[in-house]
């Protein structure tokens, strides 16, 4: 079936707020053997009409997101129910949840608020347990004059959007969509290795198995390898990307190195410090973001200066001034200085050139070192190079210290 998503609000045009209906929806239709076609975002006002008729005669089901408030630039409903030409009419049920809703809370009841009540005729109201406006379902062609597909209208804040998606879209699309073929998705996550260097490892073997669609997805350090199609199809390109590529698949699911380590740290009862001075703290940054780090996370420190890699991890002045702070014996003295403050398992440390300025002919901008440090472990070095900018250049570092760890786990 074919599947269109229409989202409206300004704000969303004027990038004031990140609209993360698109990647939600598709998620969730999918796993039905649905998959989203076209997506389009318009500004509030009759924008959205003209949408809707360009959309609807080649669209299955419409999910239109936003517009169902009580402002005066909410106009979703009055929109959708004219183009229909179906009238509004208020909900009994719905009108008795607000005032329920609102009288609970001790917050005011404005006339504005009822606007919310209003039901186009043939809709089904689709509960709304975080917020005062229901989604509507309006079946196919629910005015027989106007040909219109499954037409779902669904408030915007993804907190109210995403519990009803489960509760009431899910179980109208389980009954309207007839039964498909089987698709299957499987998604592999690669670090340290660049997008056209992924696709030429696994080269035509994975194009030539039919029924097949294979995608990427770059990011500063990752690649995702995307198949989708039928599952005997789907199941031998795993195995052969699993073969090629098995060392660089850090994981096969929705899932941030970051939140790998933490995991397997945890599994393991070990913990981690850091001590950073080109990264500036985003390893710290990335760890601390997922949940449970507390467990395995003791510290970190932001060593920028020269003076700070002496003080706080007991780097020697005359390595520094041997080698540079940019070398592979500061790099290896500031994980093992991290490690020795600390008492933990493991120690990462970075030390490099981010740029613009600073380079040498035989240090240029980019030259970076990590340095891991492991209880019971030799320590490790990699050197690295990534001239680009600076912003770039600190997540393709943390991800290059983030993988050092990895492959010591097993």
């Amino acid at each position: 079936m074919r599947i269109v998503v229409i989202n409206t609000g300004t704000e969303l045009l004027l990038g004031d707020v990140i609209n993360t209906h698109l990647a939600f929806i598709a998620r969730e239709v999918f796993e039905l053997g649905l998959r989203v076609e076209e997506q389009r975002t318009v500004p509030d006002g009759r924008a959205i009409a003209d949408a809707l008729g360009e959309v609807f005669p080649r669209a299955e089901i419409v999910f239109l997101t936003g517009g169902l408030g009580p402002t005066s630039d909410d106009i979703t409903r009055d929109v959708v129910a004219e183009f229909l030409k179906v009238e509004l009419s208020e909900h009994a049920e719905v009108r008795e949840a607000i005032s329920n809703r609102l009288t609970l809370r001790r917050i005011p009841m404005p006339a504005s608020i009822w606007r919310q009540a209003q039901v186009p005729v043939g809709g089904e109201v689709l509960p709304n347990e975080n917020g005062t406006a229901p989604g509507i379902y309006l079946p196919t062609n629910v005015n027989p004059l106007v040909a219109s597909p499954h037409l779902f209208l669904l408030p915007g804040p993804p907190r109210e959007l995403q519990p009803m998606f489960h509760d009431s879209v899910r179980p109208i699309l389980r009954r309207i969509v007839p039964a498909a073929d089987k698709i299957l998705m499987r998604k592999f996550r690669i670090v340290g290795m660049g997008e056209s260097v992924v696709e030429e490892k696994l080269g035509s073997e994975v194009l030539a198995i039919p029924d097949l669609e294979l995608g990427y997805c770059a990011r500063p350090g990752e690649v995702d390898v995307r198949v989708v199609g039928a599952p005997a199809s789907v199941e031998k390109a795993a195995r052969v990307i699993e073969a090629k590529l098995s060392e660089a698949i850090f994981s096969r699911q929705d899932e941030q190195l970051a939140e790998l380590i933490v995991k397997t740290l945890s599994a393991r009862c070990e913990t981690l410090a850091i001590a950073e001075s080109c990264t500036g703290g985003l390893l710290a940054h990335k760890i601390t973001n997922v949940p449970g780090a507390s467990a395995v996370f003791r510290g970190g420190f932001v060593t920028y200066s020269n003076e700070e890699k002496i003080r706080a991890l007991d780097v020697s002045r005359a390595a520094i001034e041997k080698f540079g702070a940019v070398s592979d014996a500061v790099a290896i003295a500031m994980a093992q200085g991290a490690l020795a403050h600390t008492g933990v398992t493991h120690a990462i440390a970075t030390t490099g050139i981010a740029g613009p300025g600073g380079g040498t002919k035989e240090k240029p901008v980019g030259t970076v070192f990590v340095a891991l440090a492991s209880e019971g472990h030799p320590t490790l070095c990699r050197k690295v190079f990534f001239p680009t900018d600076r912003e770039t250049f600190k997540e393709l570092v943390a991800q290059q210290a983030l993988d050092l760890l990895r492959r010591r786990l097993p």
